[in-house]
């Protein structure tokens, strides 16, 4: 495979702004060593909207580059869920990344600068018997009391349809053993996202998005795992039941208004026996649930939980489970977990009256303190002027409800480039905010499963040392982009 060297080409370098302990936040004291510029030899194809111009975005990585101490590490297809941890000890960066259609995990070293250095493969094909990692949660003990552990779901593709947990400095060398964590059972699981650990003393809360794509009836649960803290083996399940009347079905909960829920314990593991059995017990059903996340903040707004349901247009479907997607709020009880409930559609991509009429397929979603940003991936539903338009990343105000655009995938630039199709359409996905690590505050990363770019050469943007048989892997290449002064 043809690839390029990791240049350092001439951009301005951001002004950096430390995080400081009176806006609540770690600060790192290497800070002053971090240079926010485009390390990447592919441009950039993420075009911000005129309300976001002072927005800075800028390529880190991307799967035609060569790194400069592991010039043989390929950085995969689709590219997916990610967390960063700060190393004192090395004083560098570890990234890890999942790399959804290679089923499998990357780790990358970013160096003080947080220039991309080295790059392996920390779980492999054989490891998730080819299933795909798709959004992923990193464990630390400044949020969760516990750590440093990273969670992902295994959802298409393969057999291992549950969480995986990696430790983070696993060796590369036994790549192909994983670990999984039976106790929070099988799904088409998205993901597993622990919530932070001032929501609850002493407990472990875990949510699990569940990603069934049924043709007739809404599927995807939400999944809770609630164990003491830092137990991810012996707590119990339960799943989200929407309590108030009337309430069969997701479409019955109209936008803005609040619906009381409960969570239902649930006994099986088993993919098929514990789908049917959340069925059985009035397990809301959601079209596609694909991400989850919590609103940083205070103890009340860590049990805050937001939900992305990505949507399916078939007829079965219709009158049951959105087509466009939308975005739930769940308000958990201040004392238990598994006590009474709230849900909130906030954000209704089929209301052709409301906000978000326009989503195409909203599908990860990253929550701060004040803001949710909710990512696309578009599934192809081009039938009116507004879901006519390629991935896009949206800001929503948990404050005041305002809805933005923030940025769109410019993929006409990139064809033009040769970096895939205008027909072939990206995702955006895999945002982390990441402004503590680095001590460098409205700092993000977010990536780009670029669908339709593959090598010139007619060979795969993939890495033996992660899929069994390249020539047959997905081929397809990914971007990871730094950006710089979004709010927070």
């Amino acid at each position: 495979m043809k690839v390029k060297s990791l240049l350092l080409p001439a951009v301005i370098l951001m002004t950096l702004v430390s995080c400081n302990e009176d806006e609540g936040t770690v600060s790192n004291p290497q800070s002053s060593s971090i240079q926010l510029r485009t390390y990447s030899s592919t441009p950039n194809f993420l075009k911000t909207t005129p309300a976001f111009a002072d927005v800075q975005v800028m390529p880190l990585l991307s799967s035609e580059d060569r790194l400069q101490d592991t010039p043989e590490f390929v950085y995969g297809s689709m590219a997916d869920g990610a967390g960063l941890l700060y190393n004192p000890d090395q004083d560098n960066y570890t990234l890890i990344n999942n790399i959804e259609a290679d089923y499998s995990i990357a780790r990358i070293t970013l160096d003080k600068t947080f220039k991309p250095i080295a790059g392996e493969y920390i779980l492999n094909e054989q490891a998730t018997g080819s299933t795909a990692q798709c959004s992923g949660t990193l464990i630390t003990p400044e949020e969760h009391g516990f750590g440093p552990l990273y969670l992902s779901g295994g959802e298409w593709g393969g057999a291992s349809k549950g969480v995986f947990a990696t430790e983070v400095t696993k060796h590369s060398s036994v790549r192909m053993f994983p670990e999984m964590l039976p106790a929070m059972g099988q799904w088409s699981t998205e993901n597993a996202v622990p919530i932070g650990k001032d929501a609850y003393s002493n407990k472990t809360v875990v949510f699990i998005g569940d990603d069934h794509s049924n043709n007739d009836v809404p599927s995807g649960q939400l999944g809770m795992y609630v164990g003491e803290r830092g137990d991810l083996y012996n707590g119990r399940l339960y799943g989200l039941k929407v309590s108030s009347p009337g309430i069969d079905f997701e479409m019955n909960m109209q936008e803005g208004q609040t619906y009381d829920a409960e969570f239902v314990q649930l006994d099986e593991r088993n993919i098929d026996l514990l789908d049917a059995e959340a069925k059985q017990k009035g397990v809301m059903g959601f079209s596609r649930l694909e991400d989850i996340d919590w609103r940083r903040g205070s103890a009340a707004q860590q049990r805050e939980i937001y939900l992305t349901v990505t949507g399916r247009d078939t007829p079965g479907l219709i009158g049951k489970g959105t087509r466009y997607g939308r975005v739930y709020k769940v308000e958990l009880n201040e004392n238990d977990p598994t006590g009474p409930a709230k849900i909130t559609c906030i954000l209704d991509g089929d209301n052709e009256n409301g906000m978000a009429w326009g989503f195409h397929s909203p599908d990860n979603i990253l929550v701060t303190e004040n803001f949710a940003y909710i990512q696309e991936d578009p599934n192809g539903y081009f039938n009116d002027p507004a879901r006519d338009h390629y991935a896009r990343l949206y800001q929503y105000n948990l404050n005041t409800g305002e809805l933005k655009v923030v940025l769109e995938c410019d993929q006409l630039s990139a064809a033009a480039a040769g970096i895939g199709t205008e027909n072939r359409i990206w995702e955006i996905t895999g945002m982390i905010d990441i402004s503590d690590v680095i001590g460098v505050d409205e700092s993000f990363l977010i990536l780009t499963q670029n669908h339709g770019w593959e090598p010139a050469d007619g060979s795969a943007f993939s890495d033996p040392n992660a899929v069994n048989d390249v020539a047959s892997s997905s081929k397809e290449g990914s971007m990871i982009y730094v950006i710089s002064g979004l709010d927070r």
